[in-house]
C-alpha cells in the first residue's frame, strides 16, 4: 500500500504541533524539523532543555556524556566518602531509570527521549565532553550547541582527575571558540543549588520575525498614497445618513480630518499641545449626536497620535542599516554573503528612494460595515504587494552581482513586513570574562570592572543577579585550586565560605576591583557553599526551560535571544539578565 498520503501526515504533523505552529507558524516549525542539536552533559538541566527540544520536534540530537547511572542519578543519597561526611546530592532525574543502573546515563536519557517523539533521531557518544571542546570539526554539523557544567563528583581517591572529566570554565571558553569557528550558536546552562544561569554565545545571528510586544500600526494617516487618498475623498460625511456615518472606518476619519487641518494651516500637521488638543475636537465634532457617541469617532480618538506621529525609520533600524555589513553587501556582494544583509542593503536603497518603510499591509480591526473593510483591507494588502515588489527590485542588481537567483518572495514579502524590527545579535567572546580584552576585543578590564561594580552596588535583584554570576565563576575557580567544589564536606563549611569569598576577592582584584569585595553579599556565599554543586531538579527544570527557549529563538530566527546572561534566583524566585556585564 505503500506511505501514509501527504495530506494525512500534515494533518498529524498539525495536530502535534499545533500551539506552537500559532507561534512560530510554519516556517518556523520547518527550521525546528531540521535542526540537529548536541548536548554536552545530559544531568537534569540539559536533560530537560533537550527534553523540550525533542517534544518541539527538532529532527535530531546527540549527545555527549561518558558518565555511567548511578545511585546518585536515582535517589537522594549523600555521596561515599570515608574521609569525611558529604553534602546531599540532587533529587533524582527524571530521565534515567533503575534498570539502566551501572550504564551509560547518555544511552538511557537517549533512549527515553525518543520515545517522547517518534520523528525525532537520538545519537549519543560515550566521550568526555572536555576533550571534544577544542575539536571544532566535531561541532559543525550541529545546527546549536547546549552545553551544562556537570556536578564534580567527589571521590576519596584522585579528585582532581575526577574533575578534570567536567566541562570547567575553561573547557567552556574552548568550546565558544570552536562553535564561532562554523557559526554554530552556543547556549551555556547551568543550575547550582537554587541559583541558575543561562547564556547565549553568538558571532552574529540575524532576526526578521523579532515579534515585539507592542507594535504601531502602519497606517500611514499621515502620507497616504493615490488610492488611499481617492478612497477617503470618497466619503462625503456631510451628505451621509446616521447608519452609514457610523461605520465609516476611523481610518477614513482621520485621513479627512488631517487633510482638512492642513488645508488651513498651510500643509502643517498638528505639532504643539494646543493644536493637537483642537485636531482632537474636531474629531469630536463628528459625532451627530454627543449623548450617543459613535464608536467609529471613539477609535478616530484615541488613534489621533498617527495624524502627527513621526515616521520614517526608527532609531534602531537605522543603526542596523549603517552596519558596516550592509555597505560590503551593497558595495561588494558575493555567493557567500548571507540572504539577511543582501535584503538589508536593498531596504536601504528601497528607503532612500521611497522616503519610507515598505508597507507591512496589516488592518486593525475597526468599526465599519464588511464591504467596506474589506475594500480598505485591499488597498493596503495591494501597497504592500508594490512595496514587495520595488523592493525586489532593489534587491535584484545585487542577487545578479553575486551571481545568486532571485530570493523567495515569501523571503522578501516577510522582511518588507517586519522591516521596522528587524534585529542582529552579536555576543562578546566568553574569553572576555577572563579578562583578555586584547585577545577577545571589546571593552577593556576595566570598563567590565565598573559595570560589575555599580551592578554589585545596585539595587536588588541586579544586585543579587551580578554576585550569583561572580559566585559561580568563583566556584569554579575553588574547584580548580582545591579539587573539589566549596561546601562538599559539612565539616568544612564555614572555612569553604571564608575560602570562597576569597576567591571570589580575587576576580574582582582581576578586574581592578579589590575593594569591591565588600559588595559581595555574605549571606550569598554562605548559601553557595551550602549547595555544594548540587542540581536540584526543580530548578533544572527551570533553567533547562529556559535554556530550550532560548534554543527555539536561535533556531526559528524569531523572537530576540538573550544579548546578556540570564541569572535565576531560587531564593527569591526571580530572574534578571545582567545586561551591565556585557
Amino acid at each position: 500500500m505503500g506511505d501514509a498520503p501527504a495530506p494525512a501526515a500534515a494533518a498529524d504533523k498539525a495536530r502535534r504541533y499545533d500551539r506552537q505552529l500559532r507561534i512560530w507558524g510554519e516556517a518556523g516549525q520547518s527550521r525546528l524539523e531540521s535542526a540537529h542539536v548536541c548536548l554536552l552533559n545530559c544531568g537534569p538541566t540539559g536533560s530537560e532543555a533537550l527534553k523540550n527540544l525533542v517534544l518541539g520536534g527538532i529532527a535530531a540530537f546527540t549527545i555527549v556524556d561518558d558518565a555511567a547511572v548511578t545511585q546518585e542519578d536515582l535517589e537522594n543519597k549523600c555521596e561515599a566518602d570515608s574521609s569525611a561526611s558529604a553534602r546531599p546530592s540532587r533529587p533524582p532525574s527524571f530521565l534515567v531509570q533503575a534498570s539502566a543502573l551501572g550504564g551509560s546515563r547518555a544511552a538511557c536519557v537517549s533512549e527515553l527521549l525518543t520515545e517522547l517523539n517518534e520523528a525525532v533521531s537520538g545519537a549519543f557518544v560515550e566521550e568526555q565532553p572536555a576533550a571534544l571542546v577544542g575539536n571544532a570539526d566535531f561541532f559543525r554539523p550541529f545546527t546549536l550547541v547546549i552545553a551544562t557544567q556537570a556536578r564534580l563528583q567527589v571521590h576519596a581517591l584522585a579528585p582532581l582527575t575526577r574533575l578534570c572529566r567536567q566541562v570547567c570554565e575553561a573547557d567552556v571558553l574552548r568550546l565558544d571558540e570552536s562553535c564561532r569557528a562554523h557559526g554554530v550558536p552556543l547556549i551555556i546552562a547551568r543550575s547550582y543549588g537554587l541559583f541558575g544561569q543561562v547564556r547565549n554565545s553568538v558571532a552574529e545571528h540575524t532576526v526578521v520575525e523579532s515579534k515585539p510586544d507592542n507594535v504601531l500600526e502602519d497606517l500611514r494617516v499621515a502620507s497616504p498614497w493615490p488610492e488611499l487618498s481617492d478612497f477617503c475623498a470618497s466619503f462625503d460625511l456631510a451628505a451621509c445618513d446616521d447608519l452609514t456615518h457610523r461605520h465609516v472606518p476611523y481610518v477614513v476619519l482621520l485621513i479627512k480630518t488631517l487633510a482638512e487641518w492642513r488645508a488651513a494651516h498651510d500643509g502643517a500637521a498638528p505639532a504643539a499641545s494646543a493644536e493637537r488638543a483642537a485636531f482632537k475636537e474636531a474629531l469630536r465634532a463628528l459625532e451627530r449626536s454627543p449623548l450617543d457617541p459613535q464608536e467609529n469617532v471613539k477609535e478616530a480618538l484615541a488613534a489621533a497620535h498617527k495624524a502627527w506621529a513621526a515616521g520614517g525609520v526608527p532609531a534602531e533600524l537605522r543603526l542596523l542599516l549603517d552596519d558596516p555589513a550592509v555597505s560590503a553587501a551593497a558595495a561588494s556582494p558575493c555567493a557567500a554573503t548571507p540572504d539577511f544583509w543582501l535584503l538589508a542593503a536593498a531596504l536601504k536603497a528601497f528607503i532612500a528612494a521611497e522616503g519610507s518603510l515598505p508597507l507591512d499591509g496589516m488592518l486593525p480591526d475597526m468599526t465599519s460595515t464588511t464591504d467596506t473593510y474589506v475594500h480598505l483591507q485591499r488597498l493596503y494588502a495591494a501597497r504592500a504587494a508594490a512595496d514587495v515588489d520595488a523592493l525586489e527590485a532593489h534587491l535584484a542588481p545585487l542577487l545578479q552581482a553575486a551571481g545568486r537567483p532571485a530570493l523567495p518572495r515569501e523571503l522578501v514579502r516577510s522582511f518588507a513586513k517586519n522591516a521596522a524590527h528587524l534585529h542582529v545579535l552579536r555576543t562578546p567572546r566568553l574569553a572576555l570574562e577572563q579578562g583578555s580584552a586584547a585577545a577577545a576585543g571589546g571593552r577593556s578590564a576595566a570598563a567590565r570592572g565598573e559595570a560589575l561594580s555599580r551592578a554589585l552596588g545596585a539595587e536588588d535583584p541586579e544586585r543579587a543577579s551580578a554576585a550569583i554570576h561572580l559566585l559561580l565563576r568563583a566556584a569554579d575557580r575553588f574547584a580548580a585550586q582545591y579539587g573539589r567544589y566549596p561546601g562538599v564536606h559539612d565539616s568544612e563549611l564555614e572555612e569553604d565560605a571564608g575560602r570562597l569569598k576569597a576567591v571570589a576577592c580575587g576576580l574582582l582584584a582581576e578586574l581592578g576591583l579589590a575593594a569591591a569585595g565588600a559588595l559581595v553579599p555574605d549571606d550569598l556565599v554562605s548559601e553557595t557553599c551550602r549547595y555544594g554543586a548540587s542540581e536540584l531538579h526543580c530548578v533544572a527544570a527551570i533553567v533547562g526551560a529556559v535554556a530550550s527557549q532560548e534554543a527555539i529563538k536561535l533556531i526559528t530566527h524569531q523572537f530576540v535571544p538573550l544579548a546578556a546572561p540570564l541569572l535565576y534566583n531560587g531564593i527569591t524566585s526571580c530572574t534578571n539578565v545582567l545586561t551591565t556585564l556585557v
